[in-house]
């Protein structure tokens, strides 16, 4: 299907939805093939509850295939014997391939979990082509090693492939978070077995159908679709698989890190939850920035980020002032048709989602809560931007993930309490704090126990920065020349020299 342009109207978009081929197949060694049973489920959009298309349900077999054939590719084939060269420009065509079909795969995730359609064609696929580009050009650019062990001798400190790669990866930006692990191990030699979420499965079966198109050989980038409890678990658990890749829930990365105790012991690198703190000092620089950005950062994407900053620690002497900032930016965000390019919050991912979320807000007005921002139910699976003031710092809403649109106000008297709050917690993905003081910033954000720190900013990045979390938001690193680690070891060949 042809591109179209970001500039296409609501009616335009709502046209083009009827007209997207969502495929129907597992890609395995190459081939687009159905699942071995021939099962499969129906897609419902969250967008109005409709069914989209049948998602192939991968069994046990077809994963052990989709191995196989990542196995044969990796021992065999050409790509890990590639020139680092050849391999950039296979993946420098995929890039060409994907900006020529970005809004097909725009309003394919649009439609599978409810982003806006123009967060989907201007932040998604944007940073979707970015990730793939940079890794492309990264694959002939890194450089191994020697040691100075001496005049006699000679040590050699060589990057090698790991092997068969899993990755696993969520809905909430789901071609964004396959590029952060695709990319670096498709650049560095690896093959992979990709297990896209439940709910955006046809957007990461179209990349691989346009990496075959790009000619990335058989059997390096296979995608089989189905339930994680089959699929992820199979996956987990295989000895042929050398590393696996997740981003997802902590409950479900202990899972990863069990499979690989009772298989093979391969790498297992995790991204995983957050309750991600944004401090706001007296001397924020500015005030109304700030607060644009804290709510920015708690309904884009209906909350569903791992880094939102859900929770808002003001101190005391700005509360006042901060908290009626943000109940008035909160009614700036009106949930409506993602496929209309005016909106900025759309559904939730699906019905389910919503149930949590709910229980999540039912949570806080058990636990003493006050509500500043709510309203009624709007139907479907769409949920007000939520604001909880008066939170109690040991409260389920203060700890748990909500993972949607619902913020939670604490106050903090002083920066030391500030802090304190901010690290009391058993995530650690990314923090928030606002201070004109420079000494304060680089002070206080040492102390911060989260992978990022923003200072005077949140959700900033570029692709040589790596993202990752400390504490039970996971371990390794997304992102940047850290990534390839993930995916490489190290081999040294120590030579002696004749006398």
């Amino acid at each position: 299907m042809s591109a179209v342009t970001a500039g296409r109207s609501h009616a335009d978009w709502t046209a083009f939805a009827q007209q997207v081929r969502f495929p129907d197949a597992l890609v395995v060694d190459g081939e687009r093939v159905p699942p071995a049973d021939g099962a499969s489920w129906a897609h419902v959009t969250p967008r109005d509850g409709s069914v989209l298309a049948a998602t192939p349900a991968a069994t046990e077999g077809d994963v052990d295939r989709a191995v196989d054939a990542a196995r044969r590719a990796f021992d065999d084939g050409p790509w890990p014997r590639m020139l680092p060269r050849e391999r950039k420009d296979i993946l420098l065509r995929l890039v060409d391939l994907i900006e020529e079909n970005r809004a097909e795969l725009a309003l394919m995730i649009s439609l599978e979990m409810g982003k806006p359609i123009s967060d989907a064609y201007a932040v998604e696929l944007r940073a979707v082509l970015a990730t793939y580009r940079w890794y492309a050009e990264y694959a002939d650019k890194a450089l191994d090693e020697t040691s100075p062990v001496g005049p006699d001798d000679l040590a050699l400190i060589t990057r090698e492939p790991i092997g068969v790669v899993g990755v696993v990866t969520p809905w909430n930006f789901p071609l964004t978070l396959s590029a952060w692990k695709i990319a670096p191990a498709l650049a560095a030699g690896c093959t992979v077995v990709h297990k896209p979420a439940d709910l955006t499965p046809f957007s990461a079966l179209r990349i691989a159908e346009l990496a075959l198109e790009a000619g990335v050989p058989p059997g390096v980038l296979n995608v089989v679709t189905g339930r994680g409890e089959i699929v992820g678990r199979h996956l987990g658990l295989s000895p042929d698989v050398d590393a696996l890749a997740f981003t997802g829930s902590t409950l479900v990365g202990r899972a990863f890190q069990r499979y690989a105790a009772e298989s093979n012991l391969k790498r297992t690198w995790l991204e995983l939850g957050g309750k991600s703190p944004n401090i706001v000092l007296p001397d924020a620089p500015d005030l109304d920035a700030a607060l644009d950005v804290a709510a920015w950062g708690i309904f884009f994407n209906a909350g569903q980020m791992c880094t939102a900053p859900s929770r808002l620690i003001v101190h005391r002497a700005v509360a006042d002032e901060a908290i009626a900032g943000i109940i008035d930016r909160a009614g700036r965000y009106r949930p409506g048709d993602p496929l209309d390019p005016a909106t900025t919050m759309g559904p939730l991912a699906s019905a389910a989602r919503l149930s949590d979320v709910r229980r999540h807000v039912a949570n806080a007005h058990e636990d003493g809560a006050t509500l500043l921002v709510g309203g009624p139910d709007l139907g479907g699976c769409f949920h007000p931007p939520t604001v909880f003031g008066d939170v109690d710092p040991t409260s389920r809403l203060a700890r748990d993930e909500v993972f949607g649109p619902v913020l939670a106000v604490l106050v903090a008297d002083d920066e030391e309490q500030a802090i304190a709050l901010a690290n009391d917690s058993i995530y650690g993905l990314a923090a928030g704090l606002w201070t004109a003081d420079l000494s304060r910033a680089h002070r206080l954000s040492r102390r911060l126990r989260a992978g990022t720190v923003w200072v005077n900013c949140y959700e900033e990045g570029d692709l040589t920065v790596p993202f990752g979390g400390f504490k039970q938001s996971g371990n390794g690193r997304d992102k940047s020349q850290h990534a390839v680690d993930k995916y490489t070891e190290l081999k040294t060949t120590y030579i002696k020299f004749r006398p």
